[in-house]
């Protein structure tokens, strides 16, 4: 947004990155929002919508497990059987029926409870990335790319573990505990004391150590997002990273973020270790003490062998749920944690859905009526009662030095930012009345950086009217002097630009971004900058297509190079956030010291 420092890319003005770093600062997103909803509360939302196939698949696990608590019994009789002589066919045959069932069950349960896990990330990921796009740039401002990502990938997928793993793991072991507790009971009960003793302490280290374990797995993907922020970073600005020679800085910086996101996983593994220990060692004492307990009631005959085999299968049994109902447990506050940083999203305000609306349209003016604004609160005031009158038709251009607030005024008209007070209106209208898809579309807005997308130059060119015609786009290259540039590209429009349109130059993408709010047929055009990265031919060039699209709409334009401006139909002069003078090149020359410096300096007139 130019050299302007009162926009929201300079330090003195609520610098998106320094308020990110500000952020970072005090710690990770916090929403406060997401204490009136527990994450258990969170959880069950995200898989309301598939409770059908979660049901269905529950149901096929727990058929399943029926077939498993069977085995024990089958063993039984085969064990009889062969202790009294019989035929041991039917036993055998039953047993082995069992166990193809069981498995055939189980594999249908699991297949359907993993395809809802996809269609419960599928539909999280749908939902976040809608949010993420419809959030204002404010919130944006303060949130860090790597972070969203990291929300959207690695989040996502732990709720898939819990819906395939952790629910299911959780219905099916109650189920095989509760199953193989009243089996036991039936064969006997004093034996069934002594194992729900000893198995009695994993209830209590779980109660324990279930939320260290949900509190270090938020930790832990926290620190996940910050290590892809400090990632992202050093990506964005490859090529200074290599030509400042900063290479082992940030290897160094994601290093110090990679071994942070390490250590708290680490924690949280420790966690999970100590519970996973705790069930084993105490399924491991239950062994002990039925097995010698029931060798001391085989022995005096109060139980047969066969039963203290079978209840000894029981016991084993419980290894698994019991592990199975630990491990889910755990999974769990993983999926816990990720719902809540989802959320912590899908908390921030977002902007009204908007639909395509075509452009096109007689051309409005602009009045700012006493306008003040900050980015935030602990923020500088960037506009002190702003006040001026963009007419109808022509080029006004906004003049000043870096952090007059000229940049600012751009976002104000997009709404991209909300004023604390005053009137900003567009066509007579107070733009907080119109529709933001409507006012939106009633604007071209060419951005100093000028963006390119990663697709192709059509793709680009059409971002922004998608329904365009290849005439009305070969008009607008004409126009924007980019038809020399079509002709050298290997594929014409459909060639490739690359990521942030590295195979183009600046003036290139300047150009391009140009073309693509001229599509849009917008009744006020915003050029922020749009001539820093050409040449003076191409400038030149450039100056004449904005004083012909001038005389067909209204064109505000933001310019350090008063070259650019100097036929402008009005000029107005900024300086600390405040409109200082307004009028023609030759007035201001000899009306205003401020500008009369500018132009001096730019060897526009003599100093």
């Amino acid at each position: 947004m130019g050299a302007d420092s009162a926009s929201p890319g300079s330090q003195q003005a609520g610098d998106p990155q320094e308020v990110r770093r500000g952020e970072a600062a005090r710690g990770p997103l916090k929403i406060s929002g997401i204490a009136k909803r527990g994450p258990w509360r969170l959880l069950i939302e995200q898989i309301r919508p598939h409770k059908r196939a979660l049901l269905l698949g529950g149901a096929l696990s727990l058929v399943g497990s029926l077939a498993g608590l069977a085995m024990p019994l089958l063993a039984k009789t085969v064990i009889d059987a062969f202790g009294q002589g019989a035929d041991l066919v039917g036993p055998i045959i039953g047993l082995s029926v069992a166990v193809l069932a069981g498995a055939v069950v189980s594999a249908g349960g699991r297949f359907l409870l993993e395809r809802m896990g996809e269609g419960v990330v599928l539909a999280s990921r749908r939902n976040l990335v809608d949010r993420m796009l419809r959030l204002r740039v404010a919130d944006v401002d303060r949130l860090k790319p790597g972070d969203l990502l990291s929300r959207v990938s690695s989040d996502t997928t732990l709720l898939r573990s819990v819906c395939t793993d952790s629910l299911a793991g959780v219905v099916s072991s109650v189920f095989m505990f509760v199953g193989a507790v009243v089996m036991m009971a039936i064969m006997d009960w004093v034996l069934l004391l002594v194992t729900l003793g000893v198995v009695a302490l994993v209830g209590v280290a779980g109660a324990f150590i279930a939320p260290k374990i949900r509190r270090a797995s938020l930790q832990a993907q926290e620190a996940l997002g910050e290590m892809s922020s400090t990632l992202d970073r050093a990506l964005q600005a490859f090529r200074t990273v290599k030509a400042s020679g900063a290479e082992a800085r940030e290897i160094a910086a994601v290093t110090v973020a990679a071994t942070r996101a390490r250590d708290r996983g680490v924690t949280a593994a420790a966690w999970s270790s100590a519970t996973d220990i705790s069930a084993w060692m105490a399924v491991q004492f239950a062994f002990l003490a039925v097995l010698g307990v029931g060798g001391a009631r085989v022995a005096s005959g109060a139980m047969e062998i066969s039963a203290l085999i079978a209840f000894l299968l029981y016991l084993f049994y419980l290894v698994s749920p019991i592990g199975q109902l630990v491990q889910s447990l755990t999974q769990m506050q993983n999926g816990l944690a990720a719902v809540t940083r989802i959320e912590e999203i899908a908390q921030l305000p977002a902007e009204p859905p908007v639909s395509v609306v075509a452009g096109g349209g007689a051309p409005v003016g602009v009045t700012f009526t006493d306008v003040r604004f900050r980015y935030a609160d602990d923020r500088p005031v960037i506009h002190d009662g702003v006040t001026f009158e963009v007419p109808v038709g022509g080029m006004t251009a906004l003049v000043g030095p870096s952090g007059a607030g000229k940049s600012t005024v751009f976002g104000l008209v997009e709404r991209f930012y909300e004023p604390g007070s005053g009137v900003i209106a567009v066509d007579g209208r107070d733009i907080r009345d119109w529709p933001l898809d409507e006012l939106r579309a009633a604007l071209g807005y060419v951005e100093q950086d000028a963006p390119i997308l990663a697709g192709t130059l059509r793709e680009n060119l059409a971002f922004a009217a998608p329904g365009v015609t290849d005439e009305e786009i070969a008009h607008a290259l004409a126009r924007t002097r980019l038809d020399d540039l079509v002709e050298r590209l290997p594929q014409g429009l459909d060639t490739a630009v690359g990521h942030r349109g590295v195979l183009l130059s600046g003036g290139e993408r300047q150009r391009v971004a140009i073309a693509r709010a001229l599509l849009r047929r917008p009744r006020l055009l915003l050029l922020d900058e749009a001539t820093s990265q050409l040449d003076a031919v191409n400038e030149l060039r450039l100056r004449e297509v904005v004083a012909e699209v001038a005389r067909e709409t209204t064109v505000l334009v933001i310019a350090h190079r008063l070259s650019t401006v100097t036929g402008a139909d009005r000029i107005i002069v900024m300086e600390a956030g405040r409109v200082r003078a307004s009028g023609t090149h030759d007035e201001l020359v000899e009306a205003d010291d401020l500008y009369r410096e500018l132009a001096a300096t730019q060897f526009l007139v003599a100093s």
